[in-house]
C-alpha cells in the first residue's frame, strides 16, 4: 500500500491530508507535527485569539476523531530532523523514522528572530504558545512597542488597543506601513488609520537596541530617542523552515525549490506546500514563495491531485489573495499590488472607510486590487483575475465594472 508522509501540521499539511482523501487516495497518510497540540489555524493568533474572543479549541484544524475517521495518523510533538532520500525515510527527534512513498514538506515558516536579543518581555508571534504568552503580557498592562508595521505588527497593535491598552507604539524604518504589499500613497492611508485610532507611529525610524531595565524594557531608536515598554513585539518577517533539510540533497533557496507541479526539482516523490514552498509559477515565469493562507490551501489541493493522479499533473498557478482585519476594517488584496505599479482608487459608498485600489501593468492590463470594507468589489476583481489567462481585462474596463458595483449598491439602498 502506498504511503504519504506529510511533515508540518498547520493548514498546508492538514489540507493536504484532507485533499488526498478527497482526491481518492487510498494509501496510508501520516501527518507529522513538531508541536504536541492538535493542529490549529494561525490567522486568528494575532486577532481573535489574542483579543480573547475565541479559544484554542475553536481554532482547531483537525481533531483526533476526525483524523481517525479520515485514516490520517497524527504523529505530533516529534519534529522532523532530516530526510534519508536513499531509503525514503523522514528522521525524527526521538531517533525513529517514518517511511514514505511520497513526502510532502509543509513545515511553513518561523518568525524572524529579534536581532536585539530576547530579554523577558520581548515576543514574536507565530505559534499558539506565542499568542498565549503575548496575551498574558498585554493584559498585565503597560506600554507596548511593536517593531515592524507589516500585517502581524498592524494586527497586534489594533488588537492591543481593542483590549484596553492605551499606550501602543508601532516602529518601522520604512516611511509607511505595509510597504511590502502597498504603494506609498495607499499605505499612508493605513498609517493614518492607526494614528486616528490612538496608536503612536514612528515610521522612518529604525531600532538600534532593546534593553532590559529595572522597570521593564527600553527600545532605542536611531534618531536618539528611547521608548519605555512593558512588552515588545518583534514582527519583522518570517523565515521558511527548510534548514532541517540540510544534508538531504533536497535543493532549497529561501524555500524548497519545486517545479510548476510543486514537486522537488531533484526528486519526483518529494513535494512542498505553503510558506516553505518555492515553486515555478508559469503565469509569472519565475519562482515564487507566498506566505498566504489561501495559497497553502490551494497548493495542498494541487499536490494531493498530483500525488493521486501522476498521469495528469496540474500546474499551480494561483492568483494571490490575502486579508487582514484591523480595527473595523476588512482589508483584502488579490493579485499583484504595491511598489511602483500603476493604480487608481475607486471610492465605495463611504469613501472614508470603503474603497478599492486597482492595479495595472505597463500594458494597462489589470493585475491586482486592494479592497477595504467592500466585499462585492473584491468578488468582481477576483473573478476577473481568475479568468485573466483566457480573457485579460484592461484597467478602464475593471474600473467601470467596480463603479457599476457601487451604483448597484446605491440603487439597492434606496
Amino acid at each position: 500500500m502506498a504511503r504519504t508522509v506529510i511533515v508540518g501540521a498547520s493548514v498546508g499539511g492538514v489540507r493536504t491530508a484532507q485533499a488526498l482523501r478527497a482526491a481518492g487516495y487510498d494509501g496510508e497518510i501520516v501527518l507529522i507535527g513538531d508541536e504536541d497540540v492538535p493542529p490549529y489555524d494561525k490567522p486568528p493568533l494575532s486577532k481573535a485569539l489574542l483579543a480573547g474572543t475565541t479559544t484554542a479549541d475553536r481554532i482547531g484544524l483537525l481533531r483526533a476523531n476526525a483524523a481517525a475517521e479520515a485514516r490520517v495518523e497524527l504523529a505530533l510533538g516529534n519534529a522532523a530532523t532530516g530526510v534519508d532520500r536513499e531509503h525514503r525515510q523522514v528522521l525524527l527527534t526521538d531517533g525513529t523514522s517514518q517511511f514514505y512513498d511520497d513526502l510532502v514538506i509543509a513545515t511553513g515558516a518561523r518568525a524572524r528572530p529579534s536581532p536585539w536579543g530576547t530579554p523577558p518581555g520581548v515576543h514574536v508571534l507565530r505559534s499558539l504558545a506565542d499568542a498565549e504568552a503575548l496575551g498574558v503580557a498585554l493584559r498585565a498592562g503597560g506600554p507596548l512597542v511593536v517593531i515592524g508595521a507589516g500585517f502581524i505588527g498592524a494586527e497586534v497593535a489594533a488588537t492591543a488597543l481593542g483590549i484596553g491598552l492605551d499606550n501602543v507604539t508601532v516602529v518601522d524604518p520604512v516611511p509607511v506601513p505595509l510597504s511590502r504589499v502597498l504603494n506609498p500613497d495607499v499605505a499612508a492611508v493605513f498609517g493614518a488609520l492607526h494614528t486616528t485610532r490612538g496608536v503612536h507611529t514612528r515610521f522612518g525610524v529604525g531600532v538600534t537596541d532593546v534593553k532590559e531595565t529595572g522597570d521593564g524594557l527600553e527600545v532605542y531608536l536611531d534618531d536618539g530617542s528611547v521608548l519605555p515598554a512593558a512588552t515588545v513585539v518583534v514582527g519583522i518577517g518570517a523565515v521558511p523552515n527548510d534548514d532541517w533539510l540540510a544534508g538531504s540533497g533536497i535543493p532549497t533557496d529561501d524555500g524548497v525549490l519545486c517545479d510548476s507541479h510543486c514537486r522537488s526539482i531533484e526528486d519526483p516523490h518529494i513535494w512542498a506546500v505553503g510558506d516553505v514552498a518555492r515553486w515555478w509559477h508559469p503565469r509569472y515565469g519565475r519562482s515564487v514563495r507566498l506566505e498566504h493562507w489561501t495559497n497553502a490551501v490551494e497548493q495542498a489541493v494541487c499536490v494531493a491531485h498530483n500525488i493521486t493522479h501522476p498521469e495528469a499533473l496540474r500546474d499551480h498557478t494561483p492568483v494571490e489573495y490575502v486579508w487582514s482585519d484591523q480595527y473595523d476594517w476588512k482589508v483584502q488584496l488579490v493579485g499583484r499590488t504595491g511598489g511602483e505599479i500603476a493604480h487608481v482608487r475607486v471610492n465605495g459608498a463611504d469613501p472614508e472607510r470603503s474603497f478599492a485600489v486597482l492595479y495595472a501593468d505597463e500594458s494597462d492590463r489589470f493585475i491586482g486590487a486592494l479592497t477595504v470594507n467592500w466585499p462585492k468589489a473584491l468578488i468582481t476583481c477576483r473573478r476577473l483575475l481568475n479568468r485573466a489567462d483566457a480573457v485579460p481585462s484592461s484597467l478602464p474596463e475593471v474600473r467601470a465594472l467596480v463603479d457599476d458595483v457601487r451604483r448597484a449598491a446605491r440603487m439597492g439602498a434606496r
